[in-house]
């Protein structure tokens, strides 16, 4: 978990030095009319792209955007991909399938003249349909004088669904002219889930690990995007 915290801290450090530009200085004391730009922003998430390339037991991507509503709101949306293979001493799964969210975000980071940061603050519902492969597991047994067997199962489990909400905090820094790097932390709240008979989902795509059947879970994400401007609305800075 340490790392998680790590990598966030040196992505807020160099986002954070995006947001300490220095502000145009103005020689009037009127308000100055300026332009900010609205349109659809997208992007996805690189650090399931990594896991992906580091890690064997897991596939998976995302693609995220946004649209510019008022100065604050904006509209968000994240759809992707995920296959993850759970393997322990007792259980070997597999699961994979699609998901989709829906939301909005909140920016409460006040800009300087000329900028268009985020600090934001977010919501989403997320639902994903998505199917087990049980491929092996060991039978408990009380008496351990004889050893456990492991059953060679092979079973899939298709059908299944789940559906939950989440509370997004994170930044978005634009490195360059409509570039933007970003990070996020995710907490997760499963509202319902379909199961399959006589087995527990382990892992849902779009939610993650279930920890024993628990309805709570969190996540990270390092996303790139690109903002396509349709429009531009003046505004006033003092």
């Amino acid at each position: 978990m340490s790392k998680y915290f790590i990598s966030l801290y040196f992505l807020f450090c160099l986002c954070f030095a995006s947001f300490g530009q220095v502000p145009i200085q103005e020689t009037s004391t009127d308000s100055v009319k300026f332009t900010e730009k609205y349109g659809l922003r997208l992007g996805g998430d690189l650090s399931k792209l990594l896991k992906s390339f580091m890690d064997d037991n897991y596939s998976g991507f995302e693609v995220n955007g946004d649209y510019r509503l008022t100065k604050n709101i904006y509209v968000a949306s994240e759809i992707g991909f995920e296959e993850y293979t759970t393997i322990n001493s007792y259980l070997n799964s597999t699961a994979s399938g699609s998901y989709l969210k829906g939301g909005f975000d909140y920016n409460m980071y006040a800009n300087w003249f000329g900028m268009e940061n985020m600090i934001f603050a977010g919501f989403r519902v997320g639902v994903s349909s998505f199917k087990q492969i049980l491929t092996s597991y060991t039978v408990y047994q009380t008496d351990q004088s004889w050893p456990s067997s492991t059953i060679n199962s092979g079973t899939e489990f298709s059908g299944l669904n789940a559906l939950w909400g989440e509370l997004l905090i994170g930044i978005k820094a634009e490195l360059f002219t409509n570039f933007y790097i970003g990070a996020n932390v995710q907490l997760k709240g499963r509202a319902s889930e379909k199961e399959p008979e006589n087995f527990e989902n382990i892992y849902i795509p779009g939610f993650g690990r279930t920890y024993d059947s628990g309805s709570f879970g969190i996540n990270f994400g390092y996303n790139v995007s690109y903002l396509i401007p349709i429009y531009k609305k003046n505004n006033k800075s003092k």
